[in-house]
């Protein structure tokens, strides 16, 4: 029982917000990339 509290005790230290923050903002400065990749890719035109 002991080792489930354990593991309970794991994922309740963990900052989920902090995680989903960081996620965004990732998937945020990919994106510029992308779109200047796409725009190269097929000539000017989105």
């Amino acid at each position: 029982m002991d080792f489930l509290a354990s593991i309970f005790s794991v994922f309740n230290s963990i900052d989920f917000n902090i995680i989903f923050q960081l996620t965004c903002v990732a998937l945020i400065m990919i994106s510029g990339p992308v779109v200047i990749f796409l725009l190269a890719a097929r000539g000017g035109d989105l």
